[in-house]
């Protein structure tokens, strides 16, 4: 769902890397600061399509989670691809780091 695509930072020379989550052509997310975090990608929440989310119902699964998670939908036109993304809401210490940043 997503790809890494390089570019030079003109300020310092280093080279950065962007993520982007595309979902059916569609860039959802894209970000030079992304965390890999248990095999997954988490974007900061302000770059994501967030008009492309719809909350999922929670599953009792979802209301076990100690981390308070929340499933996404994602929606375009006619499209959805169900509990495609996520964001934990009250995360504990070992996912602290993407309190309340969005995961594909």
């Amino acid at each position: 769902m997503w790809t890494a695509v390089s570019h030079k930072d003109r300020l310092n020379a280093r080279r950065m890397v962007t993520m982007k989550a595309i979902w059916r052509s569609q860039v959802i997310a894209a970000s030079d600061r992304t965390l890999e975090v248990g095999g997954y990608r988490y974007f900061p929440r302000k770059t994501v399509r967030l008009d492309l989310l719809r909350p999922a119902p929670k599953t009792p699964g979802d209301l076990a989670c100690p981390h308070g998670v929340q499933f996404y939908d994602i929606v375009g036109d006619a499209a959805r691809s169900r509990r495609a993304a996520w964001s934990y809401e009250a995360p504990g210490a070992s996912m602290k780091l993407v309190d309340h940043w969005i995961g594909f």
